[in-house]
């Protein structure tokens, strides 16, 4: 070996074949499989590909069921009543996008994608099927009292979300729950066109304005309970409602010894953020006590944590809780409500697991069964009359009814060359001894198909060569090559392709920041072409300067999706969608939006309601608003956009309009960026004839239309400016 350091073009003293590696013979074997389900995956490529496969491999049997299938088409449907949604009900996802995204001449509604698809429906039979659960539980069980939910509004504010389940819930007296002044005056309103008898849960740190406002909903007749956070809560309490003259109803979070140990459980334990010790319990009911108000406290809430992942811990906190609950009874509290606060968990992976901060291993029923049951068995033991069963569900309601879609612009294939395009001549020429000994080395393990000892020898030589470049001993073109020459290699020994970086319309940070922070996965799919077999895998990336913009975990533990060929770039047909590639991120419906940010200033999606609907399409599309608007998410960072738009047109006008003649390029060019603070930050899909450089004068417009539509426009930069921000 130090021969070959030495005497690099000497043959005698190299090994074998050696000269001939320096003289340029740069063979190297084909990729020989090393797997032996190499064959059965080829016999799987000549089988015809069914959308039944592809409902297999992304598992939306799984998390989907039961509302969301694969079409005959290869399209991924909506089932919006669940377990009874006929066939000819299903909403096809692609059209939905079809209608939206299509421009207004055509019969569309013109809206920019990304989009976020909410289907009522969903959420209505979501809220029917969980008090159905508990109702089919407490019967069996002989149960002698009744379920009551409210839902958490932190989970998705939305004004129509919560209007909706305020109106779909109003039946079975479904009411909200607070946690902050904002939010309670949110849910005041919504409920005062709900059920009387609908909760109002005021959870949540108070200050004396909270209170008071939760004091004043009482007064105005909505069925308000103060729940205590904080031992010292309880005196502004007593102090304000003597004051207003108001008897007010009072919870007490207690802080339970059960624990949830996935990351959903840092709220659990003695050491939680949140509730109260037993010996904080004690002296609240002492306080209440002598103030003559014992009789007010009617109802003890805990929470272990979201996405609880089992029955049995689900279980173990309940009964700690129904303890507490009868001591209370015991102590002369008037209690009426056990409320058992979230944690009823969705499978985001379809695993059924309770393994996992991704799955849970019960069904709705199997989850009210558990409550129910420890509840009874404690309450009878004690010869407690059963209370009234709440639960704050959020998660659990809002996550199957909103979807997110995108679309992938472009992707960045593997650059590995050709065997005939390595040059290994040029590649050794400038490199050092060591180098050109790993050159040699690197050839020899793939030639043996030694896959990790390849993988050493090719970092060390880019390692090298890379070293040279900075010293400047090394070109540009041999970096190149070499980076080459390891990808053939990796490629040969490995015979596998790797994943491709697709490029997608969306910010991670403003439409799934849940990913990004926490590491939350969520289900992403095609929502259509799910006819054709996926070619490649890949990894998602998204429109932000910021290296966290991506995702590259997936449900299943992988860290590629498999994905369809891109349109002009060796993808297949379009199954459609006029040869654009659209994703979508399902179970998202909770916390996404209320979290999302505006990094890089990327504000949110374009949203639209959807409901079923008997017509030729299936659903019918009842509301629609566009994303905010480039302008919109200046004003979040407080810019003035209206004062901005003023200082270009002065200087359009300065530097732009000197010219005579060109009166109309001036006028179209003060168009143009009136129009882009009205529109979305996002990336336009245009033909490839858009950004033409029309009239030759260095301006560029998306098409023709725009150009002369601004050209020929006789209104005004003040009513053009209106224009874009009616």
């Amino acid at each position: 070996m130090p021969a070959l350091a030495c005497c690099v073009d000497a043959a005698a003293v190299a090994p074998p074949g050696y000269a001939a590696f320096i003289a340029g013979d740069s063979s190297l074997p084909s990729a020989v499989p090393f797997s032996a389900s190499t064959a059965d995956a080829a016999d799987s490529n000549s089988t015809h590909w069914s959308p039944a496969h592809s409902s297999a491999l992304y598992r939306i049997d799984g998390w989907g069921a039961p509302y969301f299938s694969v079409n005959n088409a290869g399209n991924i449907t909506v089932r919006p009543y669940g377990t009874d949604t006929l066939a000819h009900q299903e909403i096809d996802l692609l059209k939905i996008v079809k209608k939206v995204s299509d421009p207004k001449s055509v019969g569309g509604l013109g809206l920019q994608l990304p989009l976020i698809v909410r289907v009522p429906d969903v959420l209505k039979n979501r809220l029917e099927s969980l008090q159905s659960a508990f109702e089919s539980a407490i019967q069996a069980q002989g149960y002698e009292s009744h379920y009551q939910g409210v839902y958490p509004v932190k989970c998705n504010q939305d004004r129509f979300v919560v209007q909706d389940i305020v109106k779909f819930g109003a039946p079975i007296r479904f009411g909200l729950e607070a946690g902050s002044k904002p939010e309670l005056l949110l849910a005041m309103s919504c409920l005062c066109k709900g059920n009387p008898e609908a909760l109002l849960v005021c959870n949540g740190f108070k200050d004396a304005e909270y209170i008071f406002l939760a004091l004043l909903a009482r007064k105005l007749a909505l069925n308000t309970v103060i729940v205590l956070e904080e031992e010292e809560e309880v005196d502004l309490v007593i102090e304000i409602s003597k004051k207003l003259s108001v008897r007010p109803v009072i919870g007490v979070r207690a802080k339970l010894r059960t624990k949830h140990s996935g990351h959903f459980g840092s709220t659990s334990g003695e050491k939680g953020k949140f509730g109260l010790t037993t010996i904080q319990i004690l002296r609240v009911v002492k306080k209440l006590q002598d103030s003559g108000m014992l009789d007010c406290l009617q109802l003890l809430h805990f929470h272990i944590g979201s996405q609880i992942p089992s029955t049995a811990l689900l279980q173990a906190g309940v009964v700690e809780a129904a303890q507490i609950y009868s001591e209370l009874a015991r102590l002369g509290a008037d209690m009426k409500v056990i409320d058992i606060g979230g944690g009823l968990g969705i499978d985001y992976d379809g695993s059924k697991s309770g393994n996992s901060d991704l799955s849970v291993s019960y069904g709705l029923q199997e989850y009210a069964s558990a409550v129910v049951n420890a509840v009874r068995f404690v309450c009878d033991r004690k010869s407690i009359k059963h209370p009234i069963i709440c639960s704050e569900s959020g998660r659990a309601i809002v996550s199957h009814h909103s979807i997110l879609i995108f679309e992938a612009m472009s992707a960045t294939a593997p650059t590995t060359p050709a065997m005939n395009q390595v040059d290994l001549p040029f590649i050794l020429e400038g490199l050092s001894e060591d180098a050109r000994v790993d050159c040699w080395n690197l050839s020899q393990a793939a030639m043996r198909h030694e896959t990790e000892t390849c993988f050493v020898y090719a970092d060390q030589l880019k390692q090298r060569c890379v070293e040279q470049f900075k010293e400047g001993t090394l070109g540009i073109e041999q970096l190149a090559a070499v980076d080459g020459l390891c990808d053939l290699v990796s490629k040969v020994v490995d015979a596998s392709e790797p994943a491709r970086t697709y490029h997608v319309n969306l910010s991670i940070f403003a439409s799934i920041p849940d990913f990004w922070s926490i590491g939350q996965i969520f289900p992403i799919v095609p929502i259509h072409r799910l006819d054709e077999r996926p070619e490649v895998r890949g990894i998602l990336s998204d429109l932000t300067c910021d290296s966290d913009g991506k995702i590259d975990k997936f449900i299943g533990g992988e860290t590629s999706l498999p994905l369809h060929g891109l349109e002009g770039n060796g993808g297949g047909s379009s199954g459609g969608a006029n040869g654009r590639y659209y994703l979508g991120m399902f179970l998202g419906g909770a916390y996404q939006e209320s979290l999302g940010g505006v990094h890089n200033l990327f504000g949110g999606p374009s949203v639209v309601s959807v409901s079923q609907s008997d017509g030729p399409y299936s659903f019918a599309v009842t509301r629609a608003a566009p994303g905010p608007s480039c302008g919109d998410v200046l004003r979040v960072m407080q810019h003035e956009p209206e004062l901005m738009f003023e200082t270009l047109k002065h200087r359009a006008e300065e530097f732009c309009g000197q010219d005579h003649g060109n009166e109309g390029t001036h006028a179209a060019l003060v168009s143009t960026i009136a129009r882009s603070f009205h529109n979305m930050p996002y990336l336009v899909v245009a033909s490839p004839c858009s950004l033409t450089a029309m009239n030759n004068n260095g301006f560029y417009y998306c098409n023709e239309e725009d150009y002369n539509a601004a050209v020929d426009s006789g209104a005004s930069e003040d009513e053009q400016w209106s224009y874009c921000y009616a």
